[in-house]
């Protein structure tokens, strides 16, 4: 099968690329508005994309209809673009994944998706965006900017560059090395969709050539 995109509507186009980017982290966005109302909301559109400056990316959809910006855009965008140009990010995990997951209500402007889904609001140090309390790792971001793939229409993306300016590390998640343990992590992905993944089933893979003659041993702990 050969497919023309154009010919696509965009919701099945959107059914292909979450059911074949797989499996994808989720970014657990915490912003506040300019009354420092808090706001909470899972995105799975989501890559870190480089670590000079520390930067993350997160696509933003627009609202269906494809006018206006949701509550995480609308506050995190740039100060000079009405926002207060600060979020959070902080990490999905088999624990938390119920409650963040709930966060993807759509609830009235300036209502809390941190009382909706009994998470606790930990105001950053670095920003003022808010961070749930229930994650094991989060990154304080400062926006860079916001790239606009196709404003005012349905389906259309929003990049929301943010650089990392602190990190909040449970003790004993990572070592002098900062190298995380996966197993107490334990990280959930987003599959297609109402489907999720955990990260527990893992196999260890030397990079390049060696790859050809590895045995493969899945490691299940």
């Amino acid at each position: 099968m050969e497919l023309d995109v154009a010919a696509i509507p965009v919701n099945q186009r959107y059914n292909l690329m979450i059911g074949s980017i797989v499996p994808r982290p989720i970014a657990v966005v915490g912003t506040c508005d300019a009354e420092g109302r808090p706001n909470l909301a899972p995105y799975s559109f989501f890559m870190g994309c480089g670590t000079e400056p520390m930067t993350l990316v997160i696509s933003v959809a627009n609202p269906p209809g494809g006018e206006g910006e949701k509550d995480t855009l609308r506050n995190a965008k740039p100060v000079a673009e009405g926002g207060t140009g600060e979020f959070t990010v902080s990490v999905a995990t088999e624990e938390n994944i119920l409650r963040v997951v709930a966060c993807a209500e759509p609830i009235p402007h300036g209502e809390s998706e941190f009382e909706l889904a009994g998470l606790t609001p930990v105001a950053g140090t670095a920003v003022r965006a808010p961070r749930p309390a229930e994650s094991p790792v989060t990154f304080e971001c400062r926006t860079m900017q916001v790239v606009r793939m196709a404003p005012g229409k349905p389906g259309g993306g929003n990049l929301l560059v943010g650089q990392v300016v602190r990190v909040h590390v449970a003790d004993g998640l990572a070592n002098e090395r900062m190298h995380v343990d996966a197993d107490r992590l334990r990280a959930v992905g987003r599959m297609g969709g109402l489907d999720y993944c955990r990260t527990a089933e893992r196999a260890e893979i030397p990079a390049g050539r060696p790859s050809l003659t590895h045995a493969l041993r899945w490691i299940r702990p």
